[in-house]
């Protein structure tokens, strides 16, 4: 193929995508989330079942309606459960927070509505305490994944609601939350 050929199948390729891309929900975008976070798993014969407040903050890159690129920090709040041993209580304490990286996948209702999908890495660190000692989890990078719905309230802001489970090594936490995004350049 010529250089000509690829150069006006490329002009003919960008007249088709254009009005698209122009009508796209694209461009920078920041946002934040409060939710409630779950953590349920049995370490070492200490079954924890507990909830805590988690609260996140992203910001990416959306490409068009359907793909986009997003980073952000999660805190997944402080677990605190007294478990009773019988003779003894026991006190734990859990402390998580990360930094996420990841793609998304969106899918428009109509001009107000979406659904959208999230995955990615989530790079974190926890702190454990059992009875005021420490135990030392090293740093990891597990999976991340969710899915939710935007509402658009203005041009540039949206509404958020949604779930996410983040995997950390063998245990998982589902985080539901109600958030915002802001749209830039719209």
């Amino acid at each position: 193929m010529s250089r000509y050929t690829q150069t006006f199948s490329g002009l003919i390729l960008a007249t088709i995508l254009l009005p698209t891309l122009a009508n796209a929900d694209t461009g920078l975008f920041v946002g934040a989330s409060i939710g409630s976070s779950h953590l349920e798993d049995d370490f070492s014969n200490f079954n924890i079942d507990t909830d805590a407040t988690a609260y996140r903050f992203v910001g990416g890159f959306q490409f068009t309606d359907y793909f986009g690129i997003e980073a952000g920090y999660h805190n997944f709040g402080d677990f605190s459960e007294t478990i009773d041993l019988g003779q003894a209580l026991s006190r734990t304490e859990i402390n998580a927070d990360g930094w996420t990286l990841g793609g998304t996948l969106g899918l428009p209702l109509n001009e107000q509505v979406s659904l959208y999908g999230r995955a990615g890495v989530f790079f974190w660190d926890a702190d454990v305490e059992v009875n005021g000692f420490s135990i030392d989890v090293p740093e990891d990078e597990n999976s991340y994944y969710g899915g939710g719905a935007k509402i658009d309230v203005t041009q540039n802001l949206s509404l958020l609601g949604d779930w996410t489970r983040y995997e950390l090594d063998t245990i998982d936490s589902d985080v539901i939350s109600i958030g915002f995004e802001y749209r830039f350049g719209r």
